[in-house]
């Protein structure tokens, strides 16, 4: 019941006048009410549901926003089915199952509304209706703010979703909304989500922030276009793409995005007009899958607060970009696999920590008159099949402008390299390339410099103050036609003896005084000796046999069962095979976590041997490596390293200790990220060749697994190792002692107890090493004290007593 009175004022000119008056409920109102009528409610709590089938206008009477409440116990609170005019109400609704305010046919005016509810939508739109709604406010956390659905239309000027329990606004069916200047935030799903074909919104001068969601979702077949409008502060992506969505921005703002800034899969396609991404935690732009798309034309993507390329491409993806900005990155654009495409043209690329352009597994990079500059690397053609074209490109202030390796074969044209650290251009590990045209100024290494066995062609390059020289080639050289520089010489080695293999080169100008044709003498030399198996040495132990000396080791019983459960994945798995049933591939690169001392190595060269005794692994022998291994002084040596030590453990276990050291905190321009992308890069190549396992402490590791997008992807599981106990110590100061043929005295047990408990627990505590340490201080002050003994007894050799115990450090 009402707790005010209802209005009804006919404005025809009928002397007809039986519907003006004032009627005690609104449902009685609007029985009476016919088109063109206007309702005039005065102020209360009306708990009625209401339907408008009549073209009337209906307001509140002194025209305060939430002094009319339309508020039933449940249903529908409103339903409008003709165009009528709505006007200063509030509305609430309970009913968890029904929207409380739902538009059904017509082209009705909402104006002014305040809607606070907690039911399944705060307004639908549906079906013919056409509603303009304007100034309207939606505060429903428990479901939808405003959705549009089957078809229907509309357009939504400034109107304010304050809250949503699920997405903010929802279009789909066929829907097709305007919205204009409209705010959406704090939505518990996307803050606009457009789904299905025939769907599509148009969003002009609009806000999305304070999403626990994507900011905006556009999916199966769904159309959208924005215009100055901004997407920030959400917890997921920013703007998700997926399954043929079409999305045009212009003139929009996308920022502080903690995930991908915009990511598109599934053939969706972007149109991106002067527009800015900025403050992003993953990538800016991130495009995967065949037939995905994206176009950026005048736009700016800068400052990224993650680790990770502001531009990615992969799984056959292409994305073009037409005078834009990338800066303050750490990675300006990552193309990578077969099919992957990026074209980017008349743009700038600067301030990038790592590289500005990378290409890899096959992808294809197009530079047309781009300019790149303070990077650490200008381009990256990084393996077999990558390669494209850089046109016209001027590459400043970098410490390699253009590096080739791997087999890559690029296309490098009219390119001028200014003031690199290290060189101009460095081809290496069997890189290719064409030269043609280009030019290296201030060099503070080589200009060219051409590794061993790589087949490089240089045409017309010229080299200019270049501190170690021009051009820097081995024996068995290039291919270099019209060359020249202010050198005195072609930098390499003399020409060998002749009577050897001959790799042509043509020099003319001021490299007219070089020696002609390099010449190697090639040698025959013994076959290489093939690789000592375990089995060829001694018999390898079986599976069981090594399981049971890991189950000999103190402690780490949840480390032994991580391993069991690994063997018995892949031990299952070959049965199956055998049997011919499909097999689960288990993922057998691990990452080992815990502190020194803790059995890490020990378990790993166990791990391998099990590994080889179910025929895994060719050997199961373990190559232990650290970041002096792998990280090199130069660009180039890193990979060259690292490629070194996994073809060492080939058939068994690379063990990398302390892997976090290869991506330090502060890296800035350390060529330690160069060792884990080819480290990734290997354990995909080779993933049935060596297994890896990655170890450090607990904290540094998960900070590792962070930094390339591929690290955590290739190991299947972390396995902690924990700290050993008192009793634990001890049991292995036991059997150091029963090895080494001494026993403890009475007492003693109870002092080494006592000892490991008061022990310092420091950065120098090393657990299992420290046990060991403590048995062999024991041993040596037990000699100094029997050394003094003119006839030792049995005992006096053997027994070690609490005296015997180091001094707490």
């Amino acid at each position: 019941m009402a707790q005010g009175t209802v209005q009804v004022t006919h404005t025809g000119t009928s002397r007809w006048r039986r519907r003006t008056g004032e009627y005690p409920s609104l449902a009685a109102a609007l029985e009476a009410a016919g088109d063109g009528d206007v309702l005039t409610v005065a102020p209360g709590t009306y708990r009625e549901n209401l339907v408008i089938r009549q073209a009337v206008t209906l307001r509140g009477g002194d025209g305060a926003l939430g002094s009319v409440r339309i508020a039933p116990a449940d249903g529908v609170p409103l339903t409008v089915r003709a165009s009528a005019t709505l006007q200063d109400l509030h509305i609430e609704g309970q009913d968890a199952a029904a929207p409380a305010l739902l538009v059904e046919d017509g082209i009705p005016e909402l104006l002014d509304l305040r809607i606070v509810t907690r039911s399944a939508a705060g307004i639908e739109v549906r079906g013919a209706a056409r509603p303009t709604v304007r100034r309207t406010t939606v505060d429903n956390p428990a479901g939808v703010g405003i959705a549009v659905l089957d078809g229907a239309g509309g357009v939504f000027e400034e109107c304010e979703i304050v809250s949503a329990g699920q997405s903010g606004v929802s279009v789909r069916g066929g829907a097709q909304p305007r919205l204009e200047r409209c705010r959406v935030h704090h939505a518990s799903g996307a803050g606009i989500a457009v789904t299905g074909e025939g769907s599509a919104l148009e969003g002009i001068g609009c806000e999305v922030y304070e999403i626990k969601g994507a900011g905006l979702q556009i999916a199966s077949r769904a159309t959208a276009h924005l215009s100055d409008s901004s997407v920030h502060r959400t917890s997921a992506d920013g703007i998700t793409l997926d399954t043929d969505a079409v999305l045009t921005l212009s003139d929009c703002d996308i920022h502080d995005i903690p995930e991908n800034a915009v990511d598109l899969r599934s053939r969706s396609v972007l149109t991106l007009t002067r527009s800015t991404v900025r403050r992003f935690g993953r990538n800016g732009l991130s495009v995967w899958d065949p037939g995905t798309r994206v176009d950026a034309n005048r736009c700016e993507i800068h400052d990224s607060t993650g680790d990770y390329p502001a531009v990615w491409v992969s799984d056959g993806a292409t994305a073009v970009l037409d005078a834009c900005r990338v800066h303050d990155v750490p990675d300006a654009l990552f193309v990578l696999d077969r099919g992957s495409r990026a074209d980017v043209v008349d743009s700038d690329l600067s301030q990038v920590r790592n590289t500005a352009v990378s290409v890899s597994d096959g992808a294809t990079a197009q530079l047309d008159d781009c300019r790149i500059r303070e990077a650490s690397t200008g381009a990256w053609f990084r393996d077999h099949g990558s390669g494209g074209t850089l046109a016209g490109c001027t590459i400043d202030a970098v410490q390699t402008g253009v590096i080739v390796t791997k087999g890559a074969d690029p296309t490098i044209e009219r390119c001028t390299v200014t003031s690199p650290a290290e060189a101009g251009f460095y081809v290496s590990a069997e890189g290719r390339g064409s030269f043609l045209g280009c030019r290296v100024t201030g060099s503070g290494g080589y200009g060219f410099h051409v590794m061993d066995g790589c087949r490089t062609t240089l045409r017309t390059c010229r080299t200019e103050r270049c501190a170690r020289g021009g051009y820097e080639f081995p024996e068995d050289g290039p291919v270099v036609e019209d060359c020249t520089g202010d050198e005195s010489r072609l930098s390499g080695r003399p020409a060998a003896e002749a009577g050897g293999v001959v790799t042509a080169t043509r020099s003319g100008g001021l490299l007219g005084a070089v020696p002609a044709p390099r010449v190697t003498a090639v040698a025959p030399g013994p076959e290489p000796a093939a690789p000592v198996s375990p089995s060829t040495a001694a018999a390898a132990r079986s599976a069981q046999e090594v399981l049971g000396e890991l189950d000999a080791l103190v402690g780490l019983e949840s480390v032994k069962h991580e391993v069991r459960t690994l063997t018995n994945m892949i031990e299952v798995g070959r049965r199956r095979q055998e049997a011919g049933l499909k097999a689960v591939s288990a993922r057998r690169h691990l990452v080992f976590t815990g502190n020194p001392g803790t059995g890490k190595t020990t378990v790993a060269r166990l791990y391998g041997e099990v590994l080889a005794a179910l025929g895994v692994l060719e050997r199961g022998h373990l190559v232990e490596v650290s970041r002096v291994d792998l990280v090199g002084e130069h660009i180039g040596s890193t990979a060259i390293r690292t490629q070194e030590a996994f073809d060492r453990a080939r058939g068994g276990v690379l063990f990398v200790d302390e892997a976090y050291a290869l991506a330090p905190e502060d890296s800035g321009r350390d060529f330690g990220r160069e060792a884990i992308d080819t480290l990734v890069k290997l354990m995909e190549d080779h993933r049935d060749a060596v297994v890896v396992i990655a170890a450090g402490y607990t904290a540094e590791m998960e900070r590792f697994l962070t930094v390339n997008p591929g690290v955590a992807s290739r190991f299947s599981r972390t396995i902690t190792f924990c700290d050993y106990v008192p009793e634990e110590l001890l049991r292995i100061v036991e059997q150091q002692a029963e090895e080494h043929e001494y026993r403890l005295a009475e007492g003693s047990g109870e002092a080494l107890l006592k000892y490991f408990a008061e022990l310092p627990k420091g950065p120098t505590f090393g657990n299992g090493r420290t046990a060991r340490q403590t048995f062999e201080a024991m041993v040596e002050r037990h000699a100094g004290r029997v050394a003094a003994l003119a006839e030792p007894s049995t005992d006096d050799l053997t027994l070690l007593y609490p005296e015997d115990l180091p001094e707490l450090p």
